[in-house]
């Protein structure tokens, strides 16, 4: 999908080569396993560019695979104030919620990540998923 490569590469510029860095690190450091890393060079992103969705979005990931649901959920809900339509982050937050037990809040944010970007296999299983256990409850 080109457009949605082409909005990703948007949504990470910030508009400073140096804070730019500081994003292609945090995800490398991801990329590596080093999550403690992400964190680190994720957090002086988002304290330096409070403004720049990406940088929440990206240490709202490397919270959620440190378990840290909390920190998380406050980044996710920073970077959609930021960019509601955010996809990337909608999707996780529907993932993190039905990871809590809310499938009902999970399968509303999954919605409305395929309402802003219909071409997610991520969300289109969780619906999926969602309404198959929703179905088999007799619910």
């Amino acid at each position: 999908m080109r457009a949605q490569s082409d909005i990703e590469r948007i949504w990470s510029r910030s508009g400073s080569a140096a804070l730019d860095l500081l994003l292609m690190r945090g995800e490398a450091a991801l990329d590596a396993g080093d999550v403690p890393a992400a964190i680190g060079h994720l957090t002086a992103l988002t304290e330096n560019a409070p403004d720049f969705a990406a940088g929440w979005a990206a240490r709202a990931v490397a919270f959620s695979l440190a378990g840290e649901t909390g920190p998380a959920m406050a980044d996710l809900a920073q970077a959609l104030r930021l960019e509601p339509r955010h996809w990337p982050s909608v999707t996780l937050l529907a993932t993190i919620l039905e990871d809590m037990g809310q499938t009902d809040r999970a399968l509303d944010a999954y919605r409305e990540s395929l309402a802003i970007n219909p071409h997610q296999d991520e969300a289109e299983d969780g619906v999926a998923r969602l309404m198959a256990a929703d179905q088999g409850q007799g619910v």
